[in-house]
């Protein structure tokens, strides 16, 4: 169950990393300007917004075999759009539709989690699963400009068509995997059980005030990540790498973010969970200081603590929540819609806002600034979430695991 849905987040990873390299090649072709590439690049957030509590809802009734499988299809069916787009419209359009699918996959993967795993191994399995999409991000970064476009006449729109055809090929491996007798007798379980009105069950996990909290500071994640990883290739190609060599550099947070998600979530124990969370965000603030530069002993380290950060800030994040009272694995595929639907409000300004600054100020330096600052404003909101979890009692680490 756990190598399926990490095939499945692969295949997200894949559908999103195809688009940063392939910016400039879309820019040029349908004549579009930052600021409306821009807008493309936070098009499936923008979706994913609405989609996710809903989407958390459907996860929670049909269950993960069904929910993974749809968001395949509805992967592959951006990926096709995408191919056939001709203008601004049409490109966000195609783009959008991926927002359908993501939320199934970001819900249902941390409800896998808290269903299959317990104690210890849920850090060690959300570490393993989240390398997924940080591994699909690398191989778009890796073969988009160097291999594929090459191969395929130097035309964009082959090179989607090929990651959506993967796509499909992916769900129907999932369908194989999932249909262990383990995994069916599970799922029928989960459905036997009693299930109250889902606007109860929404409504009774907003009032915690810790979720409240780590839903404030899952914006700021967000805008974090989805910037830096949508405009990191072309950030590179600002301080003069030719394209193939930017993807590459741009893959190394990716790299970096792999390894760092199968080793710190695991740490993250709930005596030190705030701690790694603390040290996480200062990473992320060093490292949109150090992008400032064009210097190699600069920039390198920069690379490295934005790959540390990368992964592992939305993994904690989601640990804290799946281990807050009031919160298991029957209503997680609830408390997951929510979180995600608060965090990609700031997947959709991250790119939204640094391509306006690009246009604006022609480059990079301002929205690193202001990342740095989100940074600092997310150090602020973690003490006060320590502090409401020490007050409540929750624990050695506050955040409510036993």
């Amino acid at each position: 169950m756990l190598a399926g849905t990490w095939l499945v987040y692969f295949c997200f990873g894949l559908s999103n990393g195809a688009m940063p390299p392939l910016v400039d090649a879309i820019t040029r072709d349908l004549g579009l300007s930052h600021t409306q590439i821009g807008s493309v690049l936070g098009a499936w957030p923008l979706v994913y917004i609405a989609a996710a509590l809903p989407c958390g809802a459907l996860v929670d009734r049909i269950g993960l075999r069904r929910g993974l499988m749809a968001a395949c299809v509805i992967m592959a069916i951006s990926g096709f759009l995408r191919m056939m787009a001709w203008d601004h419209l049409s490109l966000f359009i195609a783009v959008a539709v991926l927002g359908l699918g993501g939320p199934m996959i970001s819900v249902g993967a941390p409800k896998l989690i808290a269903q299959w795993f317990a104690g210890k191994e849920r850090g060690l399995a959300m570490g393993i699963y989240i390398t997924g999409p940080g591994l699909g991000g690398i191989v778009a970064l890796w073969l988009t400009n160097s291999t594929l476009m090459p191969l395929l006449d130097s035309r964009w729109t082959n090179v989607v068509l090929v990651y959506a055809l993967f796509v499909l090929a992916a769900g129907v491996v999932w369908l194989v995997l999932s249909a262990h007798p383990a995994s069916r007798d599970a799922e029928r379980r989960q459905a036997a059980g009693p299930r109250p009105p889902q606007f109860q069950v929404f409504a009774a996990i907003i009032r915690l005030r810790a979720v409240q909290l780590v839903l404030v500071m899952s914006i700021g994640i967000f805008f974090l990540n989805h910037g830096l990883n949508n405009w990191l290739p072309t950030l590179l190609r600002y301080d003069g790498f030719d394209g193939a060599t930017a993807d590459y550099w741009a893959s190394v947070p990716t790299v970096v973010g792999v390894i760092a998600a199968l080793i710190i979530p695991r740490l993250a124990t709930p005596a030190r969970r705030f701690l790694i969370f603390g040290l996480l965000l200062v990473s992320s603030a060093l490292a949109t200081l150090a992008l400032q530069s064009n210097e190699w002993p600069i920039l390198a380290p920069g690379l490295l603590l934005q790959g540390i950060a990368r992964s592992s800030l939305m993994t904690v994040a989601i640990l804290i929540l799946m281990e807050t009272p009031g919160v298991d694995p029957r209503n997680m595929g609830a408390a997951g819609g929510l979180f995600f639907t608060a965090a990609e409000i700031g997947g959709v300004l991250g790119p939204l806002t640094i391509g306006i600054l690009l246009d604006a100020t022609r480059g990079f330096s301002a929205a690193l600034f202001m990342l740095t600052a989100i940074n600092i404003g997310l150090l602020g909101l973690m003490m006060i979430l320590r502090a409401e979890a020490q007050r409540a009692g929750d624990g050695p680490g506050g955040t409510g695991a036993q």
